[in-house]
Order: C-alpha cells, then sequence, then structure tokens
C-alpha cells in the first residue's frame, strides 16, 4: 500500500452543492480545501483533510452515502480506499 494517501482520489463525489459559501454537501469540503487537495502530498495533510470532511458530512447526516459513491470511485479508478485506513 506504498502510496495510499498520495494516490487517493479527490473526495469529491460531483455534487458539487455549497450552501452559502459552507461545505459542499457532497464531498463535505470547502471551495478552498478542494482546491488544496492536490497541493497536499503528505499522509498527514491527507489524512486530516479526509477526517475533516468525514466530521462535517457525519453532521450534515450524508457521510453514509460519501463513503459509498466515494469507495465506487476508488474502485472504479483501482485503487485502494483510503477510507479504510482512518
Amino acid at each position: 500500500m506504498v502510496g495510499l494517501w498520495r494516490k487517493a482520489p479527490s473526495p469529491c463525489i460531483g455534487i458539487c452543492k455549497r450552501p452559502e459559501g459552507g461545505p459542499c454537501v457532497g464531498c463535505g469540503l470547502t471551495k478552498a480545501e478542494k482546491k488544496s487537495f492536490k497541493r497536499r502530498r503528505k499522509k498527514p495533510e491527507r489524512k486530516a483533510l479526509f477526517r475533516l470532511a468525514l466530521e462535517r458530512l457525519e453532521a450534515m447526516g450524508k457521510r453514509a452515502r460519501f463513503e459509498h459513491v466515494y469507495r465506487r470511485r476508488c474502485a472504479k479508478k483501482e485503487r485502494p480506499c483510503p477510507l479504510d485506513k482512518l
């Protein structure tokens, strides 16, 4: 699993709806956080971003849907899912 976090697909699942500039209802990230994902190459940085997104999605009641769609996306790209290592 070398490079699991470096090769992780973006948490964006293609919904992209941000009520009043807040976090996206699809991935739980703000616009700035989503843009910074590619620049965050180290494991602790990406892991922290995923944890933050999952916390927000849990609060919105959308975590289960995100995990289902993101795991499917990882499988389609033939990459291990980083959610298994959180």
